[in-house]
């Protein structure tokens, strides 16, 4: 049983596929139901964000563990199989592991060493935690990961300049603007989630005059105006029906609310006015930009911009990988020792039975034996074998543990018929299950 990662990012897909195959909540639990129903796969969790749709699997078999996974997806997205495959990436065994603690430390983010990532990937292991979905193999990834993403966050400087999603975009925005704070502006925030709240926190660190926040719960958009008052920022509520006229007293706004509705279309214009989509699916029309003076800055346009720059800091970036690469090394130990251990117990059974038989078969040859001396012969016997076994047990886990001297996936997999192979490759180049079997045959 290995880890299997099936997915796709802002790296290897256009944002309007992302969106196709963005899940909240509910759909993440039915998702990971239905992944659980299929014959390869004891294990499943799901992390969907406005970057990246990957399914983390425990699976019995490789290719049938991505055929599974692929069909859910195709299923659930309505998106075709064929279209999936030429934008899934697929990542197994130690690359799966490699590839969970770079995306929880930030590495694989549009903005290199975001913090946010780290958070959604422990509420999707939580998530799928309390759903029930995860088991051992995901828990003991999932902890490894989080615990890398910790350390590079404070070992290193990757995040010292505070980037994020949020960031970026304001930071577009003003460019467009062409400003460099927002004083004596106003901003409309629609939304009061996460995204919403690191948007207001930013707007009033950029100097912003004014905040009006509107949200579907209007207890929680109270909440995040309150918060704003305390930091010194002058904050109103307005109901989110009432939104198109806060937006006609707005400079710019920040929509953040992932309802799957447009939030802002062409009949909510009414003058010029900067524009910030940060959901996925997308919260703003396309088409407000045919008026004269809107300008729109969504994951689409960000997505172009950072893939034009390199937003690598190499030192902080070599050391965050560094730390990875640790990391991705303890835990490799710690699993090829855990899948050691069955095979090493297993023989050490196999070695019990021969000894009660033959003992068995002693007693029988010599009736004339006293219990205590047959006891005796019994209690040496069972040293000598404990002895026979001890050193080529410790010194399989040392192996396991180091993997210096030789390859212990082969060597496990010819003596125990244990171990798995890394591999890590682009869905499109996969040959198709039904291919396999036939070349088996």
């Amino acid at each position: 049983m290995s880890v299997l990662v099936v997915g796709m990012s802002h790296r290897s897909a256009p944002v309007t596929l992302l969106e196709q195959l963005s899940m909240d909540v509910s759909v993440q639990e039915e998702t990971a139901s239905t992944l659980l129903e299929q014959p390869s796969l004891s294990e499943a969790m799901i992390i969907s964000t406005c970057n990246r749709l990957e399914v983390y699997a425990v699976t019995n078999s490789f290719h049938s563990g991505v055929e599974d996974v692929l069909g859910v997806l195709s299923a659930k997205s309505g998106v075709a199989e064929a279209e999936l495959r030429t934008y899934l990436y697929v990542r197994y065994a130690d690359a799966a592991a490699e590839h969970m603690m770079t995306v929880a430390s930030g590495l694989d983010s549009m903005v290199v060493g975001e913090q946010q990532i780290i958070g959604q990937v422990r509420s999707s292991y939580q998530d799928a935690a309390e759903r029930g979905t995860v088991g051992p193999g995901l828990h003991s990834l999932a902890q490894s990961a989080l615990h890398a993403g910790k350390r590079v966050h404070t070992e290193t400087d990757i995040d010292d300049a505070g980037a994020s999603m949020v960031t970026l975009a304001l930071e577009q925005a003003m460019e467009i603007m062409g400003i460099d704070s927002f004083d004596d502006k106003t901003a409309l925030i629609l939304g009061a989630g996460a995204m919403a709240s690191l948007s207001a926190t930013h707007l009033g660190k950029l100097g912003v005059s004014k905040l009006i926040i509107a949200n579907r719960t209007r207890s929680r958009a109270e909440r995040l105006a309150e918060h704003s008052r305390e930091a010194g920022v002058p904050a109103e509520v307005v109901d989110f029906n009432a939104r198109a006229g806060a937006l006609a007293r707005a400079d710019i706004a920040v929509s953040a609310t992932a309802s799957g509705d447009f939030t802002i279309t062409p009949e909510d214009i009414s003058g010029p006015v900067m524009l910030a989509d940060l959901s996925l699916p997308r919260d703003i029309d396309d088409a407000v930009t045919a008026a004269e003076g809107v300008h729109l800055v969504n994951i689409e346009y960000l997505h172009k911009r950072m893939l034009e720059g390199d937003s690598k800091d190499s030192k902080a970036h070599r050391a965050a990988e560094a730390i990875v690469a640790e990391e991705l090394e303890a835990f490799s130990s710690q699993q090829r020792v855990r899948e050691v251990g069955p095979a090493v117990a297993q023989l050490r059974r196999a070695a019990s039975e021969v000894t009660d038989s033959e003992l068995e078969s002693l007693r029988a040859r010599l009736p004339g034996l006293s219990d205590e001396d047959f006891g005796q012969v019994t209690r040496t016997v069972r040293r000598v074998v404990d002895k026979l076994l001890h050193n080529p047990t410790v010194k399989i886990k040392e192996m396991a543990a180091t993997a210096e001297t030789f390859s212990v996936e082969t060597a496990l997999e010819e003596l125990f018929g244990l171990g798995s192979p890394s591999v890590s490759v682009e869905a499109t180049r996969l040959p198709r299950l039904e291919e396999i079997k036939m070349r088996e045959k």
